[in-house]
């Protein structure tokens, strides 16, 4: 189970050095706006992705004058280090230096909601691949190597591409073919496992979230065109063998798992026709089916929530955290705090934020 028990964040963004022992359950941060709530959930985000959420400039997220940010804590029995410049990063668990970030996943998983990230629902096609991927990586162990040998292979089809060497492009049409179709079961036997969960008892969790929803659906869309059996390699080599030309004339392969996205459904409309209020809604419940899915199978994500009452009436926000607090995960949600009584029953342990300090109320 994955608990921060404690935390430390220097230099990064106006936190100049702050220390908290959050609890292992509900942690509320409560501030004015421009006084360090998002960052706060930044920094936690960095710490179990190696990246952030907002930027991809590390000179934005280090405080002027200084070259670097570090973020320290205590995860479990773990000690996690991250340290970032400009030039190099540097993570250690228990005093050990990683080569990868995918080892700091699996023992920092974070699922995060917040509006700068993106809806699910109506978002990009890469938001719905990035939440799909980050499922299937904590439940499929070989996800992983086999989707990097997937952007090997993709990677050197599009140089060959780029540069018309048409002779070389067979053998890794060949191999593309077949990563392609183990990617592409991976996440659509993943996606079929959420449907379940999201069809008993999480449905009458949430009801008053969507009380008048009468069929919320998504589908898997492979990346690939509807003439392509996107499970079957041979489908997928004669299809590349059929379109080589065009290919070489678009010099980059536009097809495939690198394409894929989700479809999502209200009563048989489509997501593009939700007012924005059902959209982050429903973004909601996939959210919290992907949370409940991978607590059944033994990985405790920390839930990060930014601003969470901006959107959802008081309900809405009660329903949300009762079925946290009820997973037994750690959460961490920021508020302005203008109104405290849709929290209260839950007993979350509150902090203040004020020009980058955070204090215990």
């Amino acid at each position: 189970m994955a608990i921060i028990r404690k935390l430390a964040i220097t230099q990064f963004r106006n936190f100049n050095q702050q220390y908290i022992k959050p609890s292992n359950q509900l942690n509320l941060f409560v501030a004015d706006n421009a006084q360090g709530k998002t960052n706060l959930i930044e920094a936690i985000y960095y710490l179990g992705h190696n990246r952030s959420f907002k930027t991809k400039s590390i000179k934005e997220i280090t405080q002027i004058d200084c070259l670097k940010f570090q973020l320290d804590a205590q995860v479990d029995n773990c000690r996690i280090k991250l340290e970032k410049s400009k030039q190099k990063t540097i993570i250690y668990i228990d005093h050990l230096r990683l080569k990868n970030s995918s080892h700091l996943s699996k023992i920092l998983p974070i699922q995060i909601i917040t509006p700068d990230k993106g809806f699910v629902v109506n978002g990009t096609p890469k938001n719905k691949r990035s939440y799909v991927d980050w499922g299937v990586f904590h439940v499929k162990p070989n996800f992983l190597s086999d989707f990097k040998r997937y952007g090997k292979a993709l990677k050197h089809i599009n140089s060959l591409l780029s540069q018309q060497q048409e002779y070389a492009l067979n053998d890794w049409f060949l191999e593309i073919s077949k990563l392609s179709v183990i990617v592409n079961q991976l996440r659509y036997d993943y996606i079929q496992q959420l449907k379940k969960t999201n069809s008993n008892e999480l449905i009458q969790e949430l009801s008053n979230l969507y009380s008048s929803i009468d069929s919320f659906d998504y589908e898997f869309k492979t990346g690939w065109p509807k003439e392509v059996d996107a499970y079957d390699s041979e489908s997928i080599y004669q299809y590349l063998l059929k379109n080589k030309n065009y290919l070489l004339k678009s010099k980059y392969l536009n097809y495939g798992p690198h394409k894929a996205s989700l479809k999502f459904f209200l009563n048989n409309k489509e997501e593009s026709f939700l007012s924005r209020g059902q959209q982050k809604t429903l973004s909601i419940i996939f959210w919290l089916t992907q949370v409940s899915f991978l607590v059944k199978n033994n990985v405790y994500p920390i839930v990060l929530i930014d601003d969470l009452a901006s959107e959802l009436d008081t309900t809405k926000i009660k329903t949300i955290l009762h079925y946290l607090n009820q997973l037994n995960i750690q959460t961490f949600v920021t508020d302005i705090g203008k109104d405290m009584s849709y929290i209260k029953d839950e007993n979350p342990t509150i902090f203040s934020i004020k020009n980058g300090e955070i204090k215990p109320q």
